[in-house]
């Protein structure tokens, strides 16, 4: 048991840091303090998908020069007879050629949950900058940025309107 909660030690991280960025935008009344919360809680799905991208002892999908050349048309090749059953049959022949389309079947990490990430960021870091210009307009025009403040207050101004309009209509009914 110990050994299944260590293998995925960082899934349980991710666990724990999203959950205290969603307890810390659900229980703050302050509005930068929620915004920290939805930074956090936005970094850690970033960390989840990136983590789920990474495989163990991979590398990144990059060929160079004339190894790409060679690699891609070998790789072509076998797709044609039959995919994988064609790959065994080549390794299990060996030879020079043998060789070169092993060398294809390398572990290589998925760089699509990264580059979305990247996106993800930036749109993130977007957003936070809307939320955190919302909050300097909130306190201009309250005086704070306290969430029971500025309803307190909201609520006043409502109270403060509906018996003006009750002032007025009952003037234009006597």
């Amino acid at each position: 048991m110990l050994e299944f909660l260590l293998e995925r030690a960082n899934y349980w991280v991710v666990i724990v840091l999203m959950m205290i960025g969603l307890y810390i935008t659900f229980a703050s009344q302050n509005l930068i303090k929620r915004m920290v919360g939805l930074g956090l809680f936005q970094t850690t799905i970033c960390l989840f998908y990136v983590t789920l991208g990474k495989v163990s002892g991979g590398t990144a999908p990059i060929l160079f020069g004339d190894d790409a050349i060679e690699h891609h048309g070998a790789g072509h090749a076998a797709e044609a007879e039959g995919g994988h059953a064609a790959l065994d049959a080549v390794l299990a022949a060996g030879g020079e050629h043998a060789e070169r389309v092993a060398h294809l079947t390398n572990t290589y990490s998925n760089p699509l949950p990264h580059v979305l990430m990247l996106t993800a960021i930036v749109v993130g870091v977007a957003t936070l900058s809307v939320g955190l210009a919302l909050v300097v307009r909130i306190r201009e025009a309250y005086g704070s940025i306290e969430n029971d403040e500025v309803n307190e207050i909201d609520l006043e101004t409502a109270l403060a309107q509906h018996a003006e309009a009750e002032k007025a209509v009952s003037e234009a009914t006597a």
